[in-house]
């Protein structure tokens, strides 16, 4: 029988293992990092033209003025809900199991965020007016205009950005001393400012548990009152189907289900690429289907409710925008989002064999993602192109400037995660050590 290693030799080893990533680096790194630059420097070529030329070079036209710059902003603001979902629930509810994944989850949030709120400069036309979104002292009630939703997501964006940021902050400052103390080079100076002098006393451990129980019940409720803003930007409107109270917690489930199917991509990429199987375990990804089982199910409810709703009260301009879902324009992507968001979930994720398998996982966390990208823009689409009056339909296809732009913000965010793992470990040192003590009663019994 093998024997077991000391609390200091299992230590050691882990330090080891997840530091490796930020100590060593291949080849195949850079040359990934180049192609990444390479589409956002292209992206933003074709934003820099869209600003010269005006946003005409979109296909925004009337009645069509929302569309796919604001569909990706809702679609990153629910991916950025990961982090703080997996993070902030599961350290209320004490599941042990989340340690090894909060920390990619995190990271996660902070970049989603960052990717919605250059979609909201995007969408603007005229970047250099943003000031009107700041929600600055307003005496001569002109600008900025608080009944915009463009002003509540842009107060949401920050309130969100600002938490999240304190939370991923906080149980990195134990890993920045280590870091501190590890790393050489010019990061060893950065690390030291990052680590606020942190030694490891009893009570700073204390502070710092302290500031956690506290900031973790705040940042799940910022993270519900977020999307549940972004839901009321058209639930609040009169546009036949927007104009529905279902809205919130509609966006709010829907951004936790894709925001966990983004999750399992992460981990199984980085578990592939940085051999993290001690870490990161089938049981993590087991778990995390469950989550999304239980995410399916809650959506699909409320999907059918919303669409039940409107077929029954059979009001004309609202059974214009379903029938174009279900048999006319938008059939085709709409029976694709269906087979994606649920269809394929629940055939699989309830089998409990598939449920240990991660690369299964990956490709359904994939076809999650891409039918809720689908999702978003036919909410905002189909009801712009059906308005009231039959004589305003129209159509929309995005142009070549914002397909570029949507590729490039793609590879930003991918860029950024991949920089960021460079910097921080992929998964918290001190954390995965407490656990392990945990264990290990458990264990030996």
């Amino acid at each position: 029988m093998k024997p077991e290693k000391s609390n200091l030799e299992a230590s050691t080893d882990i330090n080891r293992d997840l530091l490796t990533p930020l100590e060593q680096t291949d080849w195949t790194y850079y040359l990934f990092i180049a192609v990444l630059a390479s589409a956002v420097l292209v992206g933003a070529g074709a934003w820099t033209y869209q600003i010269q030329n005006g946003i005409g070079q979109t296909n925004l036209h009337r009645p069509i003025f929302w569309g796919s710059y604001i569909g990706s902003f809702v679609y990153w603001i629910g991916v950025s809900h990961s982090g703080t979902f997996i993070s902030g629930v599961l350290r209320l509810t004490n599941a042990e199991w989340r340690r090894p994944v909060t920390r990619m989850a995190e990271l996660m949030t902070i970049i989603s965020v960052i990717i919605a709120a250059l979609f909201v400069f995007v969408h603007l036309g005229r970047v250099w007016l943003f000031y009107y979104l700041i929600p600055y002292p307003n005496q001569r009630e002109i600008w900025p205009n608080f009944r915009s939703p463009l002003m509540w997501d842009a107060t949401a964006i920050f309130t969100y950005a600002t938490a999240s940021s304190i939370y991923l902050y906080l149980p990195l400052i134990p890993d920045f001393a280590l870091l501190r103390e590890r790393i050489h080079g010019w990061r060893k100076n950065v690390y030291r400012v990052l680590a606020m002098g942190w030694h490891g006393s009893q009570r700073q451990w204390q502070n710092l548990e302290t500031a956690i129980k506290i900031i973790t019940p705040l940042i799940v409720m910022v993270m519900i009152s977020v999307h549940s803003i972004v839901g009321w930007d058209f639930g609040v409107s009169l546009v036949p189907g927007w104009h529905s109270t279902i809205f919130a917690p509609y966006f709010v489930v829907g951004a936790v289900h894709s925001g966990l199917a983004m999750v399992i991509i992460g981990l199984y990429v980085l578990r592939k690429i940085y051999r993290l199987h001690e870490y990161v375990r089938v049981e993590h990804f087991e778990k995390l289907a469950k989550l999304l089982v239980v995410t399916t199910l809650l959506l699909a409810y409320l999907y059918f409710a919303e669409q039940l709703t409107i077929w029954y009260g059979n009001i004309p301009d609202h059974r214009s925008v379903q029938q174009s879902l279900l048999t006319g324009t938008f059939a085709f992507p709409f029976w694709t989002m269906m087979l994606c968001v649920y269809l394929v979930p629940l055939c699989t994720l309830t089998i409990p064999q598939f449920r240990r398998w991660p690369l299964g996982l990956m490709i359904v966390g994939v076809l999650i993602n891409i039918g809720m990208y689908i999702e978003r823009l036919l909410i905002m689409v189909p009801p712009l192109v059906h308005p009231r009056l039959s004589f305003q339909w129209s159509h929309y296809f995005p142009s070549v400037v914002e397909l570029t732009i949507l590729v490039g913000a793609l590879s930003l965010a991918v860029l950024l995660y991949c920089l960021a793992i460079k910097f921080v470990p992929v998964i918290s040192i001190w954390e995965e050590k407490i656990g392990r003590i945990h264990a290990a009663p458990h264990s030996s019994s």
